[in-house]
C-alpha cells in the first residue's frame, strides 16, 4: 500500500535554553499524560520554561541531518545573550542602603604559583621537629639555611679552638714561647689566635705544616681524632642539607606552566571544564598525571559546616587521560556528567558561586629521577563560560613548532548557558519528541486503516518484503510496503476482522 502526503513533524531548529530555573517533576507528570493522549508531542508544553520552540514556519529547504542538536542550542543561546552580553556589566553585590559594591574577592587556599595559603599556630608539641633535624633544616628558608650553615662550621671552629688554648695553657706551653728545649702540644701555638687557626686547619684538613701537634701530647692526640670525627659528620650533615636543598624538585616546578583561566564549553555535545598545562624544558617529566580538587564549604545534613571541603573532580582517572605524556601543552578536560560536582550549575550560578579548583601536576623529573608536583587553583571568576582555547601548535619543516605566545589566549564560542543537567534533560526530550511523534503520526493516519483493509490475503505472505524509511525533519513519501501491519499492530488489521 502506499501512503501520500503524509507529513511528519520536522526536528525543530533551534532551541533557547534560559539561564535559570529547573524543570519540576509535576510538570513532566502533567506534559507526559498530555501526550499519551493526544498522541502529539508539544515540545513548548513538554520543557515548559527551559526550552522554548520558534513557531515561525521555516523555509522549505531539507535540513541537516549532521547538524548536532547542542550546537543549534549554542547558536540560538548566542543570538538571545549577544544584546544582553553588550549593554549589561558584570554583577555586583547590593549593600544595607541599595548602593552597588565589587563583589569580594575569595581568599585563596592555594596560589596561583603552588603555595599553600596555611599557616599553623599554637602549636605546643614542637619537639617534633627536632626528631626530623635534616627535613626540618632543608625546609627553612634559604636565609636560616644560611645561617645555620655558617654557624655550624663557625661553632665547632671556636669549639675546639677553645680547647686547644686550653691545653697550651694547662701545660704551660704559653709559658716557655722562647724556651727552645721546651716540646708543646702543638707548634707555634702561642695564643687563642694561632689555637683558632690550628682548629680551622684540622677540622679542613688543609694542613699548612706550621702549626702541627707532637708526640709529647697524648691528650692532644685524642682531641685530634675527635676534631676529626665530628668536622668529618658535620661536613656530611651541612653539605648534605645544602645539596638537597638546592636540587629540590619544587624548582622543576616552575618550569610547569597552567592556563591563567579555565573554560567551560562543549566537547562533543558535552559541556567540559577545561584547563591547560604545559611543560617549559625539553626534558620531559616522566610518568606525568593530573589530578584537580574541588575546595568548597558545605554543610552535612546533620548541620556539620565543613569550612574547606575537598572533592575529587575526575579529570580522567577511569580512561587513564589523567596519565599524561607531557611534550607539548595539553588541554585537561573534566566531562560534567551526572557524578561531576557541576552538573547543576549554570552561567548565572557560576557567577555567584564560591569555590575554588586546585589543579595538581605530579611526576618524575627525567634529569635527577626525583619526584617533582606542580599545583595551582583557579576561583570562580577565573573560569570563564563559553570560552575555548586558542591553538598554538602549527607544523613546521621537519617540527612541530609550539607558540608558547598564545598559551593563555582563549576566544569565545557559542555555548548553552544552561546547566549540564538541563543540557542532557533537553537533548532526552527531544528525543522522546521525534520518536512519539512519529508513532503518534501514523496511528492518526485515517487511510492507513482503509487501505489495510482492502489488502488480499496474498499481501501477508509477503509481509516481510521491505520496511518504511523515515528520513527525520524532512517531508517524505513512505513506499508501497506490504508488510507495514505487523510494523504497526494498531494501524492494519487481518482480512477477517476488516470484512466484519
Amino acid at each position: 500500500m502506499a501512503l501520500e502526503n503524509s507529513v511528519f513533524p520536522s526536528r525543530p531548529d533551534s532551541l533557547s535554553l534560559p539561564v535559570e530555573g529547573k524543570v519540576e517533576g509535576e510538570d513532566v507528570e502533567v506534559a507526559t499524560e498530555a501526550t499519551a493522549s493526544t498522541g502529539v508531542f508539544n515540545l513548548s508544553e513538554e520543557l515548559g520554561h527551559v526550552v522554548t520552540t520558534e513557531s515561525a514556519p521555516s523555509p522549505q529547504t531539507p535540513a541537516k541531518v549532521n547538524r548536532s542538536f547542542q550546537s543549534k542550542l549554542a547558536e540560538r543561546e548566542a543570538k538571545a545573550n549577544q544584546h544582553r552580553k553588550k549593554t549589561q556589566g558584570p554583577e555586583k553585590e547590593r549593600g544595607r542602603f541599595g548602593w552597588a559594591r565589587a563583589r569580594r574577592k575569595r581568599q585563596r587556599y592555594v596560589e596561583k604559583n603552588g603555595r599553600c595559603n596555611v599557616q599553623h599556630g599554637n602549636m605546643r608539641e614542637t619537639y617534633r621537629y627536632l626528631t626530623d633535624i635534616f627535613t626540618t633544616l632543608v625546609d627553612l628558608n634559604w636565609r636560616c639555611s644560611l645561617f645555620v650553615f655558617v654557624m655550624a662550621y663557625a661553632v665547632t671552629w671556636l669549639f675546639f679552638g677553645a680547647i686547644w688554648y686550653l691545653i697550651a695553657y694547662c701545660r704551660g706551653d704559653l709559658d716557655h714561647l722562647e724556651d727552645e728545649a721546651w716540646t708543646p702540644c702543638v707548634n707555634n701555638v702561642n695564643g687563642f689566635i694561632s689555637a683558632f687557626l690550628f682548629s680551622i686547619e684540622t677540622e679542613t684538613t688543609i694542613g699548612y705544616g706550621h702549626r702541627v701537634i707532637t708526640d709529647q701530647c697524648p691528650v692532644g692526640t685524642m682531641l685530634l681524632l675527635l676534631q676529626a670525627i665530628l668536622g668529618s659528620m658535620v661536613n656530611a650533615f651541612m653539605v648534605g642539607c645544602m645539596f638537597v636543598k638546592i636540587s629540590q624538585p619544587n624548582k622543576r616546578a616552575e618550569t610547569l606552566v597552567f592556563s591563567k583561566h579555565a573554560v567551560i564549553s562543549l566537547r562533543d555535545d558535552k559541556l567540559c571544564l577545561m584547563f591547560r598545562v604545559g611543560d617549559l624544558r625539553s626534558s620531559h617529566i616522566v610518568g606525568a598525571n593530573m589530578r584537580a580538587k574541588l575546595i568548597k564549604s558545605k554543610q552535612t545534613q546533620e548541620g556539620e559546616f565543613i569550612p574547606l571541603d575537598q572533592t575529587d573532580i575526575s579529570v580522567g582517572f577511569e580512561t587513564g587521560d589523567d596519565r599524561l605524556f607531557l611534550v607539548s601543552p595539553l588541554v585537561i578536560s573534566h566531562e560534567i556528567d551526572a557524578h561531576s560536582p557541576f552538573w547543576d550549575m549554570s552561567q548565572a550560578q557560576l557567577e555567584k558561586e564560591d569555590f575554588e579548583i586546585v589543579v595538581i601536576l605530579e611526576g618524575m623529573v627525567e634529569a635527577t629521577g626525583m619526584t617533582c608536583q606542580a599545583r595551582s587553583s583557579y576561583l570562580a571568576e577565573e573560569v570563564l563560560w563559553g570560552h575555548r582555547f586558542s591553538p598554538m601548535m602549527s607544523l613546521a619543516e621537519g617540527f612541530f613548532d609550539i607558540d608558547y605566545g598564545a598559551f593563555h589566549h582563549t576566544f569565545e564560542v557559542d555555548t548553552p548557558s544552561c546547566s549540564a543537567r538541563e543540557l542532557s534533560l533537553a537533548a532526552a526530550r527531544l528525543d522522546a519528541h521525534l520518536y512519539w511523534s512519529i508513532s503518534s503520526r501514523l496511528d492518526e493516519e485515517p487511510t492507513l486503516t482503509n487501505q489495510a483493509s482492502k489488502q488480499p490475503d496474498s499481501g501477508s505472505a509477503n509481509s516481510k518484503g521491505g520496511e518504511p524509511t523515515f528520513i527525520v525533519g524532512e517531508m517524505t513519501d513512505i513506499q508501497e510496503q506490504p508488510g507495514l501491519g505487523e510494523l504497526n499492530g494498531s494501524v492494519t488489521t487481518d482480512q477477517s476482522e476488516s470484512e466484519a
